[in-house]
């Protein structure tokens, strides 16, 4: 019996790691669930799952549900430490972390001093502070399996070699990564995106993801973030990262070794096939996603990402490469910036300058960011974003 708690359960990972669930049968058990405002499909999984604990960020939703809660479930208070709470009980084997945003930061933290599994598909603490979180996890004796799929595919070719609490070690033996992207909506639209609508930008072509996460694709920044993440997770320098645009989808991403041998994880775009590896691991089961037809998939194209059209995934590299805070920085403004898009307060091209003007304003840094850094940055970024907003004072994406 596996018990598993889900951070983010009625998201788009969290709704296909409960389908995963259900497809595995009654070996691996829902201990808890969290949500934050869709009430009607929570309740629906609290009666379905019956989980021990459940808990819902937003006061409003928090009082909507408070008299429809099962007997059985224990409904935790509105607030963070009810999720930290939740993936440091003794009984919980895997933690998967399906939120949006810096709000994941304080749960994996949690998870990781209480020694846990985690399957993070919340890369935004990965790119706060990666390498902090990886020095923590060696210390508490957690473990990281990621759950975005070209993270996980990365993680697959290299398991069988170092296994969940070593992957992190053998970078020496890696000459390359290739971490692939779709390329997202505008990937060959010729014609200027200051238009963009944010209908259009969430009309990805490959995937069905969350709105944050879906935007962030369209603009490449998904992909910078993922840069990070990998960097953070693998041990591994900037010049080891090489992004590739692959509209296709069916190589996750692949990794070249310094004897010229290239591992890929090929597959049909459908986040339950990584889900369902973080939740099995080390074994592989059989699930319900559609299996790879080769001869239908016959044509694969690769192409490299243009830095000019997408700017927002040179600003995350600049991030990188400097370092410190920066990439907590760059977290925070483009949570900032999206939300602004989603609205229809900015334009799609403004999400770049806004970021950018934070950048740009943000005190020099450099090193390695502590948990306590990360999270005071991020908090300077959301203000220093709200208030570059409210000024409507942003400019050209160009570091």
């Amino acid at each position: 019996m596996k018990n598993i708690v889900i951070l983010g359960s009625t998201g788009s990972i969290g709704t296909s790691s409960l389908d995963v669930i259900t497809h595995l049968g009654e070996d691996f058990r829902v201990l808890g669930l969290s949500a934050n405002n869709n009430t009607d499909l929570f309740l629906k999984q609290i009666n379905l799952f019956k989980p021990k604990f459940a808990a819902v960020l937003n006061p409003e939703s928090y009082e909507k549900i408070k008299d429809q809660i099962p007997p059985q479930t224990r409904l935790l208070p509105p607030e963070i430490d009810s999720l930290c709470f939740m993936v440091s009980l003794p009984t919980a084997d895997l933690i998967i972390n399906g939120v949006v945003g810096a709000v994941g930061f304080q749960p994996l933290v949690a998870a990781i001093k209480a020694g846990k599994t985690i399957a993070l598909a919340n890369k935004e603490p990965m790119v706060m502070a990666g390498k902090t979180l990886m020095t923590e996890c060696e210390r508490w004796q957690a473990a990281i399996i990621p759950v975005d799929s070209e993270p996980s595919a990365i993680f697959q070719c290299l398991a069988g070699m170092t296994g969940a609490h070593g992957y992190h070690k053998i970078s020496d033996q890696i000459s390359k990564v290739f971490l692939t992207a779709s390329g997202g909506p505008f990937a060959k639209r010729k014609n200027s995106l200051s238009t963009v609508t944010p209908a259009e930008a969430l009309n990805h072509p490959r995937w069905k993801m969350g709105k944050k996460i879906t935007i962030d694709s369209a603009t490449l920044m998904n992909k910078g973030f993922e840069s990070i993440e990998i960097m953070n997770l693998f041990n591994l320098p900037e010049e080891k990262v090489q992004i590739v645009i692959h509209p296709q989808s069916i190589v996750h991403s692949a990794v070249e070794f310094y004897d010229g041998a290239i591992l890929a994880q090929l597959g049909e775009p459908d986040m339950r096939v990584p889900i369902q590896y973080a939740i099995t691991y080390p074994k592989r089961l059989p699930g319900p996603v559609k299996k790879l037809n080769l001869f239908e998939a016959a044509k694969l194209e690769f192409f490299e990402p243009d830095l000019d059209r997408f700017p927002c995934l040179d600003l995350a590299l600049v991030a990188a490469r400097r370092g410190g805070v920066y990439p907590s920085i760059l977290s925070a403004s483009d949570e900032i910036a999206v939300d602004a898009f989603l609205k229809e307060e900015i334009k799609f091209t403004d999400i770049a300058k806004l970021i950018y003007t934070v950048l740009k304003a943000a005190p020099q840094s450099s090193g390695v960011a502590t948990l306590n850094q990360a999270l005071e940055a991020d908090a300077w970024a959301r203000e220093a974003a709200r208030i570059c907003l409210t000024e409507k004072a942003y400019t050209k994406a160009i570091i």
